[in-house]
């Protein structure tokens, strides 16, 4: 990942409204993407970048740009 040194323990600045955090919270997502991501090397993130942009982006895309269906349905589960 990139800007190691830069980023490393500054959480993102989305992180506070970051469907991420909340998905967290509710333990359907692992800390790891929490701790290498959020709090890690945030500029290697594809919802931030996307973020940083204006371009939408789904609740359940991980920081990898890759979506998990798994989150998308745990996360409708969690809500009811």
């Amino acid at each position: 990942m990139t800007d190691s040194k830069k980023t490393w323990g500054r959480p993102c600045i989305w992180y506070p409204a970051c469907p991420m955090k909340t998905a967290y919270e509710r333990g359907i997502l692992d800390e790891w993407w929490v701790r290498e991501y959020c709090h890690g090397h945030w500029r290697a993130c594809i919802r931030y970048r996307m973020e940083e942009r204006g371009e939408p982006h789904p609740d359940w895309m991980l920081p990898d740009g890759s979506l998990d269906e798994t989150l998308r349905a745990r996360r409708k589960e969690s809500v009811r």
